[in-house]
């Protein structure tokens, strides 16, 4: 089996965080990470979670051109809304770990999720991410606003979801990981983390074992 790791928003799957994660998620099964479009290596500008989903499909086709039968969709944050958003949109995948995701558009409720926004929604904000973190960010916005996570994740099934969310996320409440998983459909599974943060960043080493045991185990 394999696994599809999606990184989130200024992330790339060559950081040191990225790294360690796939290096646990690899003693359970293969790896294929990928930089998002405006990401990293990779060319373009970032839809912060519009068009990525083709970017998984690529990576799930390359999985399967390499031999292995059983791939699972692996996101954080931003990548956790595009890996439940392509599992909802194309399929063709056999479990989707999301870890931290919005469930909808828009949200800014925290502090965090407004300095999101005006990184993505400000032209200063958008020359800000780029210079700091390499991020290019695209500056037409979305026309049309894509389907929200909480709208597609129900098409999920019949392939498993794993919602995991910590009760100390400073971007993103609770609120979100329940809204995703009253909308999916059974087989799902929802985990709800004490003390755990915001995705990469504050991933454990114990929690992603537990991941990776868990898209093992899918079948």
């Amino acid at each position: 089996m394999c696994f599809v790791l999606a990184h989130g928003f200024t992330c790339s799957w060559r950081q040191p965080r990225l790294l360690r994660i796939a290096n646990v998620l690899n003693r359970r099964g293969g790896v294929i990470g990928l930089d998002f479009r405006g990401h990293g290596r990779s060319g373009g500008r970032s839809t912060v979670g519009d068009r990525e989903v083709l970017d998984v499909e690529a990576a799930v086709a390359a999985a399967r051109r390499r031999g292995y039968e059983r791939v699972v969709v692996t996101g954080f944050s931003m990548g956790a809304a595009v890996a439940i958003r392509h599992a909802g949109l194309h399929g063709g995948i056999d479990g989707v770990i999301s870890v931290s995701s919005p469930a909808r558009w828009y949200y800014r409720g925290t502090v965090p999720m407004r300095r999101v926004h005006w990184a993505i929604e400000r032209r200063t904000g958008r020359l800000a991410v780029r210079l700091a973190r390499g991020t290019r960010v695209a500056a037409n916005g979305w026309n049309p606003v894509p389907e929200a996570p909480h709208e597609v994740v129900g098409r999920i099934a019949p392939a498993p979801l794993l919602i995991v969310h910590g009760d100390a996320d400073a971007f993103l409440p609770l609120e979100h990981a329940h809204q995703l998983y009253d909308a999916a459909r059974d087989p799902r599974e929802l985990w709800i983390e004490p003390a755990f943060g915001h995705a990469e960043v504050a991933a454990t080493r114990d929690l992603i074992e537990r991941i990776a045991d868990w898209g093992a185990a899918q079948r």
